[in-house]
């Protein structure tokens, strides 16, 4: 007997079990498999949807994919492996219907088939070649092994941009593409060697982690769409550790403030509406025309005894891309305090049609809260709602949009309540949202349980990031930083 979630090194479908289904009997229930995939809507270009039986000890699978507008896929064998090729013909063929699968089981000589489930082939086109995220322990008690990755939508394939093994010490952090395009790129780096990374196309610029002028580093950063600035955030911020059952770690700032940075000429755009003594302002965003400077904002508490009284509201301020000048008032878009709530890390759709944001009991941080839920701001209707087809009971936060607006990748501690892993789903024209699926993976089940990394921060690229890792190490090593300046 064997179980599907035991790796079998060499093995490929087909390979030990031959035996087809005969004296069948079918059983009114679905099967059960990890992940549930069972009625997610699927971009056609997606990888291989692989999927492990976790019923029980099993013998042999046998599986029927049939395509609504034609094609079929058999496999028989011990595990749910796709070929490549073969899956994106269906899918291809199947873009707009839906896709069959009739799953049949055998153990102890006795093969059961049970109820059949779908995906959907959404319409919609994915449009990226793939996801940028960060990997991480799950606590952040200890230094350790940590990078920012890539991996291809269309298979399996994961790639490293920059290790912190390659800039011993370094922290990778808040990484960011212009609207999904790598050819401009940032992220941060915390630590003895800390600097903020600006590269476009293909061009490094390592600049000095701080300024005279700011509370801390250029974290959470976010490019303009015409390239021409990236908006940041300085925080001076701390972690504790709670003492009380399930809760774990919260990240609170003691300071913030939001910016805009010039590449061309290396200033910094300031603004006293945007840096306030008795508020907190972070996590800055621009609109998809440039013309708006999204953020949150709090009140500032005195730490730790007021630390549960920060509650963010989502902000903007008018912004001029010609001169680069800020409006001359802060308008409130939407007031979580008054819910007794706390919205953060606010995402416009490309389209300019929603804000998605993170709604949380209080803080800045919402990965430890067991509450935090993903909301959608509609900036036609003013109207902000849960996303309660994505959401879960523990914690569903960081996200970011496709270029086309229909897709959206988030994280979630929604399996195991201590790691979070990437899932994706989409939203139609109607703002309707689909089931979402975890990202996939050629062997679900042994991958899942051996990965002690968490996911975060996790963006869409329309292209490979191209980086030379070896240099950008030895960069951050060198301290060799350009100087900020205040226009």
């Amino acid at each position: 007997m064997k179980k599907i979630y035991y790796a079998i090194c060499g093995l490929l479908l087909l390979a030990s079990c031959t035996s087809l289904p005969e004296n069948v009997t079918k059983v009114n229930q679905q099967p059960k498999i990890f992940p549930d995939y069972a009625g997610v809507a699927i971009p056609a270009e997606i990888a291989p949807m692989n999927f492990d039986y976790s019923g029980g000890n099993y013998d042999c699978l046998d599986l029927v994919v049939k395509g609504s507008k034609g094609g079929e896929i058999h496999l028989n064998g011990d595990a749910v492996d796709f070929d490549v090729d073969e899956w994106h013909e269906l899918t291809a063929k199947n873009k707009g219907g839906k896709l069959t699968f009739t799953l049949s089981v055998e153990a102890d000589g006795q093969w059961t088939q049970y109820k059949d489930f779908e995906m959907k082939v959404s319409d919609f086109a994915l449009d990226e070649w793939g996801l940028t995220y960060r990997r991480i322990a799950p606590g952040y008690e200890v230094y350790g092994k940590l990078g920012i990755y890539q991996r291809d939508l269309s298979n399996f394939d994961e790639f490293a941009i920059l290790e912190n093994t390659q800039a011993p010490g370094a922290c990778l952090n808040c990484h960011t593409s212009n609207r999904t395009n790598p050819n401009q790129f940032t992220f941060h780096v915390r630590g003895e060697h800390g600097a903020t990374l600006i590269q476009q196309n293909g061009k490094r610029e390592w600049l000095k982690a701080k300024n005279d002028s700011l509370k801390g580093s250029m974290v959470y950063p976010y490019w303009h769409p015409s390239g021409n600035y990236v908006a940041y955030s300085t925080n001076t911020t701390h972690q504790s550790f709670h003492a009380v059952k399930d809760e774990r770690i919260e990240v609170f700032d003691q300071a913030s403030d939001v910016f805009v940075y010039q590449p061309a000429t290396h200033e910094l755009l300031l603004d006293t509406l945007l840096m306030t003594k008795d508020h907190y302002e972070t996590y800055p965003v621009f609109s998809p025309d440039g013309k708006t400077l999204y953020f949150c904002s709090s009140t500032a508490e005195p730490i730790p005894e007021g630390y549960k009284n920060i509650k963010y509201n989502i902000c903007k301020i008018a912004f001029d891309p010609t001169t680069g000048k800020y409006g001359n008032k802060v308008d409130t878009i939407f007031n979580a305090r008054a819910l007794g709530k706390s919205a953060t890390h606010p995402r416009p759709s490309y389209d300019g049609r929603y804000i998605m944001f993170t709604m949380a009991d209080y803080g800045c941080f919402p990965i430890w809260h067991r509450e935090a839920d993903n909301w959608l701001l509609d900036l036609k209707t003013g109207e902000a709602k849960p996303m309660t087809v994505a959401n879960s009971k523990n914690t569903d936060s960081w996200h970011n949009w496709s270029s086309n607006s229909h897709w959206f990748v988030f994280t979630s501690r929604r399996g195991n309540g201590l790691h979070t892993r990437l899932y994706i789903a989409s939203i139609d024209e109607k703002g309707n949202i689909s089931k979402p699926f975890l990202l996939p993976q050629r062997n679900p089940q042994a991958y899942y349980e051996d990965l002690l990394d968490s996911y975060n921060t996790p963006d869409f690229t329309s292209k490979k990031v191209e980086f030379d890792n070896r240099a950008a190490g030895n960069e951050i090593m060198s301290d060799k930083r350009i100087e900020t300046k205040v226009k």
